[in-house]
Parts: structure tokens; C-alpha cells; sequence
């Protein structure tokens, strides 16, 4: 009876782990830094709590429908490739059927949650990243274009502006600068890891940019698109957005990622590449938390 009991037990927490995984909680996670960092850009005082809490929730649970959808559709993609075939759809731990109920349910859930107690322009912004992502990007640019990433892009940029409608109700210039720089930052960020894990694209018949037109082409756009971010990211304090503390240090970060993009394109190693994508992420992270430090410190 007790090993009944401890088994059951065990098989609820790899399930809770399983729907969790299809949730892609770090990528959300850096969504909804940039979502709070929205939030707290678009208010001079103290955040609305309602809107604020009930809009990372709702922001939170359509971008994990949407990743779920992404791991539906990307299930035969994801079974070839060696970064991804350990996924729960691929590894069997998990039904189509079962993702799809849990991907629209919560979905759903976010969109009531967003539209009832948030407001109902962010919901419908909301739903159209989440279409953006899980529709027009995974089930058709990614598979049509080599700039499937800069094109899509837009959807993944959408939290900083999802999370400053939350709180005002309302579109601002200054939102749409957040979305600008995230926008910019995604090619160069994901290029790195499609030149580390070519192969694995060019097997699954994936048109990224290193299998259509090389590497070394790759490399280039990415050590020019850094560039490009840099200029971008200096813009919240040229408009008066932000000042001392962001700037100064958004200088070095993007100093930091041509770095690293000039390492990859003249001198690489077999690292590089990941080395490249894992300092992107770092990059963001720490270029909102700039952002953040610089509105309640200056």
C-alpha cells in the first residue's frame, strides 16, 4: 500500500514537472521581467496592484500557451533534433491530445484573467503575440524564410508594451522603444545558437540563416545587428526615457555583446556560438534591470 502511495506520489510530480517544461518557464520568466519593467516605466509612483498582478498572471499564462502550442506543433521538428528530442512530446511522456487541452486552457484562462480584471487592449495584444508566436512564426515562418526570426521577432518583443497597457490602459512611444530594443537584441541572440546547432537545423529542414546562407554570412549579420542594438539602446536616454545609470551601463553591456560577436565572427572557437547566445540572455536581463534601477534611483 505504502509503495502504491509513494508511486503516486512520484508519477504527480513528473507530471506537474512534464506541463511545466511545456511552459518554457525561463523564457517566460525574461517575458515577464521585461513586462514588470513596463509596468514600472509607465507609472511615476507605486504600481496599481490589481492590474500589475492580475496582468503578469494573465501575460505569464498565454505565453506558456503559447510555448505549448509551439511544442505541439514543432513535435516532428523536435523528435530530430538533439537539442530538443528529449522534449515531453517527443520522449512520449506526454499526449498531443493532453497538450493541446492544457495549451488552450490556459490560454483561455489568461486571456479571461487579462480581458475581466486587467483591461481588455492588453488581452487582445496578448492574443495576438500569441498567435504571432505560436501560429504565424512556428507553423509558417520558421519553416518558409530565413528570416523567420527577424520577422516573428515583434511577437517575442511584445511584453515590455503588454505590461505597460496593463497598468495605463493605453500605447506610448516610450513602450514601443522597450519593444524596439528587444526586437533588435532577438536575430543576433538566436543566430548564435542556429550557428551552434546548425546541423541539427539543416536535418530538420529548417531554412535559418547558417543553413541557407552559411555561417560566416551569419556571423556578419549578428556582429551587425549588435551594432544596431547598441545604437537602439542608448535611445530610452537620448529621449529623456532614462538617464545616468542606464546609460553608462547599457554602453558596456552592448560594448560586451560586439564583443562577443567579434570573437565569433574573427576568432572562434568550437564554443563561441553558445557562448554568444548565453551572453545575450544575460545581456537583456540585466539591460531591464538598468532600466529599473534608473527609474527609482534617479
Amino acid at each position: 500500500m505504502s509503495k502504491t502511495i509513494h508511486y503516486t506520489r512520484a508519477s504527480s510530480r513528473a507530471n506537474w514537472h512534464v506541463y511545466l517544461t511545456l511552459t518554457k518557464p525561463k523564457v517566460v520568466a525574461l517575458m515577464l521581467l521585461t513586462a514588470l519593467v513596463g509596468m514600472c516605466l509607465a507609472v511615476p509612483d507605486a504600481l496599481p496592484l490589481q492590474q500589475a498582478s492580475f496582468g503578469l498572471i494573465g501575460i505569464a499564462m498565454m505565453a506558456g500557451s503559447a510555448a505549448a502550442y509551439n511544442h505541439l506543433i514543432d513535435r516532428r521538428i523536435d523528435s530530430i533534433m538533439a537539442r530538443t528530442y528529449k522534449r515531453p512530446l517527443p520522449s512520449g511522456d506526454i499526449k498531443a491530445s493532453h497538450v493541446m487541452m492544457f495549451a488552450t486552457s490556459i490560454g483561455l484562462i489568461g486571456f479571461v484573467i487579462l480581458y475581466a480584471l486587467v483591461n481588455p487592449l492588453t488581452a487582445w495584444l496578448t492574443f495576438a503575440s500569441l498567435v504571432g508566436y505560436a501560429v504565424i512564426y512556428t507553423m509558417y515562418l520558421k519553416r518558409a524564410t530565413p528570416q523567420n526570426i527577424v520577422i516573428a521577432g515583434i511577437a517575442g518583443a511584445m511584453p515590455p508594451l503588454l505590461g505597460w497597457t496593463a497598468v495605463t490602459g493605453e500605447l506610448h512611444a516610450h513602450a514601443w522603444l522597450l519593444v524596439m530594443i528587444i526586437f533588435i537584441w532577438t536575430p543576433p541572440h538566436f543566430w548564435a545558437l542556429a550557428v551552434h546547432r546548425k546541423e541539427d537545423y539543416a536535418k530538420a529542414d529548417i531554412p535559418m540563416l547558417p543553413v541557407t546562407h552559411g555561417v560566416e554570412y551569419t556571423k556578419t549579420s549578428i556582429l551587425l545587428y549588435t551594432i544596431l542594438l547598441a545604437l537602439v539602446c542608448l535611445m530610452p536616454a537620448l529621449v529623456g526615457m532614462s538617464g545616468t545609470i542606464y546609460w553608462i551601463g547599457s554602453v558596456f553591456l552592448s560594448l560586451g555583446f560586439i564583443g562577443y560577436a567579434w570573437k565569433l565572427k574573427f576568432n572562434p572557437n568550437e564554443s563561441s556560438a553558445i557562448e554568444t547566445f548565453k551572453f545575450s540572455i544575460y545581456h537583456l536581463m540585466a539591460l531591464f534591470v538598468l532600466l529599473l534601477f534608473d527609474h527609482y534611483l534617479t
